[in-house]
This record gives structure tokens, sequence and C-alpha cells, in this order.
């Protein structure tokens, strides 16, 4: 959670193809996938996650031939099926992980709604902007089996939400009163 950009989504994308390629540098310190998963990233539209997540992740949508310039490197990049919620949008990603076998992204957005975020078990959501705080609950319980991780680059324009209070302790929020 910061302000705008700062740099908090490309941040991210290089966070996620990490996990989906099991490729870390040597200074990670954060979580590790050691074998391929099942990931989703978000954001509040399917434009948006297009021109944003997706196109951070994979490279230009509107130019295949260049997918694979994003954080993915073009040689991870197993497969590609082309969703329909935007013009050259994509609904999922298969990556090579280092371990053997692949990881699969999925692209979802906060308005298809709560219930097409039901049902599927992931190693990792991660929520570009804020989401509603149905879809962030939703996202949280796909991880519960896994132990899986979420992860939230965004800029708190909603204010004092019940997503951003989430994240902040009792002392802040009383020092926010004064």
């Amino acid at each position: 959670m910061a302000g705008n950009q700062l740099g908090k989504t490309v941040a991210g994308s290089m966070e996620w193809a990490m996990h989906l390629t099991g490729k870390y540098p040597e200074w990670w310190q954060g979580r590790r996938f050691e074998t391929p998963g099942r990931f989703w990233a978000a954001g509040e539209s399917g434009v948006s996650t297009r021109d944003t997540v997706q196109k951070l992740l994979v490279g230009p949508p509107e130019k295949e031939e260049e997918w694979g310039t994003g954080a993915i490197p073009y040689r991870d990049i197993v497969d590609t099926q082309r969703g329909r919620s935007a013009p050259d949008a994509l609904d999922s990603v298969v990556v090579k992980h280092v371990a053997g076998g692949s990881s699969t992204l999925l692209f979802k957005s906060y308005e298809q709604g709560r219930g097409k975020w039901q049902g599927d078990t992931l190693n990792g959501v991660w929520f570009d902007e804020e989401p509603p705080s149905d879809i962030y609950s939703e996202g949280l319980t796909r991880t519960n089996a896994t132990g899986g991780i979420v992860m939230l680059t965004f800029t708190p324009l909603k204010g004092m939400s019940e997503v951003v209070r989430m994240f902040l302790q009792t002392n802040d929020l009383e020092g926010m009163k004064a």
C-alpha cells in the first residue's frame, strides 16, 4: 500500500514471475515455490488487468510477437489461452518451472463478481489495486488448503475501507483520529 506511480505493480509482476518460474535471485529472502503451482493475478476489470498485470508479466497485449518481453521470459512461456473479457486479453499462461513441469497463471477481474472467485485451490493470488472486501476474502480462501500467499499492490484511493483497515494496527487507526 503506497502512493501512485511508485512501482508497486512492477514489483508485484517481478515477484509473481519468480514464483511461476521458480527462478529466485540468491538474495531473495521471501517465500519460494520449489515446485510448480497455480496462481491468479487480478485487477479491477478485464481491460485494466490486461493493460497492467498482463502487460508487465507477459508483454504488450496487442503485440503477440513481443510476448515474453515482460517479467516472464519468452523461453519460459509454454502456452497461452486468450480470454474474452477484453480484446488481446489472456485468460491463462502456462509457465515452465525450474523444478520440472509447469505453473499456471490465470487472470481475473473484480468486475466478474465474487461468484467467479469461488472453487479453485491456489498457491497464490495477486490483487493489483484494492479489491472489494468480499473478493479479497474469497481470494484468501483460495489459498487455505495450500498455505499459499496473497499479495496486494494498491494505492488506498477508497480511503479507510474495510480492506485498508485489515492492514492497519489499532494504534495506527487511533493516531489518525487526532
